[in-house]
């Protein structure tokens, strides 16, 4: 995993957890919702590279 894809990944889950606190102090459902989609979103983005990293460690161990 790229390093600017980790801190795209940290950042977006940071935002995410901001939101959702946010919503929660104001009541509004619709930001809290919409930042704990964020944080799923960075989830998924976060496996995604660690198959991508796992994948290249694989064909590194086989072309050694």
């Amino acid at each position: 995993m790229g390093i600017g894809d980790k801190i795209s990944n940290a950042a977006e889950d940071a935002s995410g957890k901001v939101k959702e606190a946010a919503g929660k102090a104001t009541d509004d459902e619709s930001l809290e919702a919409e930042g704990k989609g964020d944080q799923a979103e960075a989830s998924v983005k976060k496996a995604g590279e660690k198959v991508k990293d796992a994948v290249g460690d694989v064909k590194d161990a086989f072309t050694k």
